[in-house]
């Protein structure tokens, strides 16, 4: 039996590490169960999880296993890295209980004594049973057998593992799910930016027509001074160029892209890259000067937000 929590603790490290490095991305909310009886104990360990910006650890379990409770935290650590955890632990005892009655003989005599002193005095007749005379403080006791702390704790570990197997699953698909909603509004947000690139450069070409439709007007007859149209489209497209910032967006969705596919935990990279997201989408809506192209920022904008929301569940 005692090889079987190493074994476990390896095919874990395999499932949340190394083989799912990069296929795999793991969200924050997950559930499993594991049961088993060893050493005749029923032990019963649930995990549960719901996202949280750090690792955050609930155990509940009876007092008399409490000195459990670092060692479990320390192994479901080991194998996440964010969410608020709840592991809750059960032991029951199949073959021998882990509690042992003992009986005060003198003390029951003693109250026994007592009585009947009681009922002679008062002249009315004794009635007290065995049942009776063990209610009485003291006469029973009961007391915890000591156990093999380690040999408890292996067998614990053991099934905290295959709770954990079902767990981290849960965790798995959901993280998966989000992965792909994930990349899908990334690509949006590309197809969008497109659309951006290529109505930004007609700006200044409409900008310089309306100019000079209203010099037009303006001077009538006169003659319309072609270099001076020039220098104020000029000066109109570098207030108005985006290029730098679209650079970045496209370069800040490359890194996206790449920590979606890292083996390590992604939640508070992505957290900061969808805040430069936003900055940079902003920076293009203040210079638009275009209705289109706001109207495009407001989608993007959109799409952002609904990341936001998504990457709170990743770890």
């Amino acid at each position: 039996m005692s090889n079987v929590a190493p074994q476990l603790t390896a095919a874990a490290a395999d499932f949340g590490g190394a083989v799912c490095n990069v296929e795999c991305m793991f969200g924050m909310t997950g559930y499993g169960k594991g049961n088993l009886v060893l050493n005749g104990r029923d032990i019963t360990v649930e995990v549960k999880s719901v996202n949280h910006r750090y690792f955050e650890y609930t155990g509940r379990m009876s007092r008399a296993y409490s000195f459990l409770d670092d060692k479990i935290k320390k192994e479901v650590q080991s194998m996440i890295s964010r969410g608020k955890v709840e592991v809750s632990l059960m032991i029951n005892y199949t073959q021998k209980s882990d509690t042992r009655i003992t009986a005060d003989i003198p003390l029951a005599k003693s109250y026994y004594e007592a009585l009947q002193s009681i009922a002679y005095s008062l002249d009315i007749p004794l009635n007290a049973s065995v049942k009776e005379l063990s209610k009485f403080d003291g006469v029973l006791t009961r007391t915890r057998t000591e156990e093999d702390a380690d040999a408890l704790w292996n067998d614990v570990n053991i099934v905290l593992h295959k709770a954990m197997e079902g767990f981290l699953e849960m965790r798995k698909a959901e993280g998966e799910k989000l992965k792909e909603d994930v990349l899908s509004r990334l690509v949006t947000i590309e197809n969008i930016l497109g659309e951006i690139e290529v109505e930004a450069p007609l700006r200044v070409r409409a900008y310089r027509e309306k100019l000079y439709s209203k010099l037009l007007v303006i001077l009538e007859d006169r003659q319309i001074d072609e270099g001076r149209i020039l220098t104020e489209a000029a000066v109109f497209a570098d207030r108005v160029a985006i290029d730098e910032e679209t650079t970045r967006l496209h370069s800040h969705i490359a890194q996206y892209r790449n920590i979606l596919n890292s083996g390590e935990p992604r939640g508070r990279k992505l957290d900061f890259l969808t805040q430069e997201l936003n900055r940079e989408t902003n920076t293009i809506g203040s210079k638009a000067n275009d209705l289109s192209i706001t109207n495009k920022v407001v989608e993007i904008k959109a799409e952002i937000e609904k990341i936001r929301e998504q990457i709170q569940n990743i770890e």
